[in-house]
């Protein structure tokens, strides 16, 4: 079978076991994520976390050695489907790692001015194509 091929299936596998993790966790912290979305917020520093720890221990000459395959799996498969906020933070991070502070903080700004400019423009369009309610009481 082509790499090619299995790499694809791989990561796909991956994602859609770190998509499952997503909504366990989701399901897991419902409870207390009423006044503030608190799943999404573990998700979101959990995701972060494991994308830079397992990046760091297996890149290059690092402690452990890994195929691209799995690197691949990992951080685009299971991360990438647990949540983009990890490879937001990851992509950051080697920006400041870089030395480029500058687009470090316009990746942070554009991202999350964007990101709000982008859910609103979506809820806006989804209104308008939504017909109004009746008001209760009426037919």
């Amino acid at each position: 079978m082509n790499s090619n091929l299995v790499t694809t299936l791989g990561i796909a596998l991956a994602g859609a076991c770190g998509t499952l993790m997503r909504y366990w966790v989701g399901l897991a912290t419902a409870r207390i994520s009423q006044t503030l979305p608190w799943g999404t917020i573990l998700i979101n520093m959990s995701g972060s976390f494991a994308i830079a720890f397992f990046g760091t221990l297996t890149l290059g000459n690092a402690r452990f050695q890994v195929s691209d395959t799995a690197r691949l799996m990992f951080m685009v498969g299971i991360c990438g489907g647990y949540t983009t906020f990890s490879s937001f933070t990851l992509q950051t991070l080697d920006l400041l790692r870089g030395g480029a502070p500058g687009r470090a903080l316009l990746n942070i700004v554009l991202s999350v001015t964007l990101g709000m400019a982008s859910v609103t423009a979506g809820y806006v369009a989804a209104q308008a194509l939504t017909p109004p309610r009746p008001a209760s009481g009426e037919p």
